[in-house]
């Protein structure tokens, strides 16, 4: 079945709960289930184990990434909480060295508090990251394109250095969604997504996805969520499903608005650096091509000074200056003091994010008023 479809229907699976003939999947919103007699069950206990609107939108976003199952969480940030669970004290996990600032905080200032380790490496040096791997590494965790800075890894050569050495592959796979891109078939076990974002794609609602490649991770996760408790709700699930309804036909509109206000910064005066892994200058163009259908909608831009930042952030109107990506309005956001503030000047510098450095997730407007608009915030 295409993905356009799957979108829509999902695997067109029928659930036990599905007897009413509703094309809306219902809202089960219920903390807990009856029992029809002792000893029997309808398949429902308790919502923190599982609902059958959660359970419904798992399974279609299963279907999407070809895993084998996935979890539903209240945020992108709760399931990697989650998934740091399965690590035990003095593990080792090779990361990649630009990741979303929230995974980098948790980390170091969580992780690492209860005994796991980090080494940060750019990803798509093979070699590197080989030199890294010691007798308690567990996992490469790596994020293509990266946030903010759109670099990509070849997942497929990551994926071979992880089987040779028994080692997890998480992906975040949250810029370009599962319409753009399928780790699990280019061989990673676990993919992470911030449901925020594409998979909802309208800001009105958080959530957080692992998706899991077999059955063992999928019964490790599962305990884990039951346990910890940070799933997502019934009426979120419900949100989420109704986003991913449009899925495709958004991810095409955003990536076409996206390939045309990539050349139109790419030839600003002010613009000195864009950053899309759609320009055929990107230096992982080739590999975009081979493991992705599409580029995405994020764009980093680096702009002459300071200024101009400030007068960009005062003077955009349809484009918004807020947080998050991935819904049909377009943001800006300024990793320096929003997505990134908690690294050091240091570690912000060294990967580039510096006072002058922008990042766009670019919607379904018009793309003419979108220019219109940036021009205007320019000062052309």
């Amino acid at each position: 079945m295409n993905i356009d479809t799957k979108c829509v229907h999902g695997n067109n699976e029928q659930f036990k709960t599905d007897n009413t003939g509703s094309i809306s999947f219902p809202i089960y919103q219920s903390a807990t289930f009856a029992h029809p007699a002792l000893g029997q069950s309808t398949g429902y206990d308790y919502s923190r184990s599982q609902n059958p609107t959660r359970e419904h939108l798992e399974k279609l976003v299963a279907a999407l990434e070809s895993g084998h199952d996935a979890v539903a969480y209240s945020t992108g940030m709760a399931a990697v909480s989650a998934l740091m669970e399965i690590f035990s004290p003095n593990d080792h996990i090779i990361a990649s060295d630009d990741l979303y600032g929230g995974s980098i905080r948790l980390f170091n200032k969580i992780s690492e508090k209860n005994g796991l380790k980090f080494n940060y490496v750019d990803t798509s040096n093979i070699p590197a990251i080989k030199n890294l791997i010691n007798k308690n590494t567990k996992a490469i965790f790596v994020e293509t394109p990266t946030n903010p800075m759109m670099n990509v890894t070849d997942l497929k050569e990551v994926s071979k250095l992880a089987k040779e050495y028994n080692l997890l592959l998480i992906v975040d796979n949250t810029f370009l969604s599962p319409y753009f891109q399928k780790p699990i078939e280019l061989g990673a076990d676990i993919v992470l997504h911030s449901g925020t974002k594409f998979l909802g794609g309208h800001n009105d609602t958080l959530a957080g996805f692992l998706v899991l490649a077999n059955e063992e991770l999928t019964e490790k996760i599962k305990f884990i969520s039951k346990t910890t408790g940070a799933v997502l709700s019934p009426f979120d699930s419900w949100l989420i499903i109704r986003g991913i309804k449009t899925l495709s036909i958004r991810m095409r509109q955003q990536e076409q608005n996206s390939l045309k206000l990539a050349d139109y910064l790419k030839n600003h005066s002010k613009v000195k650096k864009v950053f899309y892994v759609g320009l055929k200058d990107h230096p992982s163009y080739e590999v975009s091509i081979k493991q992705t259908t599409g580029f995405g909608s994020m764009i980093g831009f680096e702009v002459d000074s300071e200024e101009t930042v400030k007068h960009i952030l005062s003077n955009i109107s349809i484009i918004k200056y807020a947080e998050s990506l991935g819904g049909v309005e377009s943001l800006i956001t300024y990793p320096m003091t929003q997505t990134h503030a908690d690294l050091t000047p240091e570690e912000r510098e060294n990967r580039g994010i510096n006072e002058k450095f922008l990042r766009f997730s670019v919607g379904i407007e018009n793309v003419d008023d979108l220019i219109e608009d940036l021009q205007y915030a320019l000062g052309e």
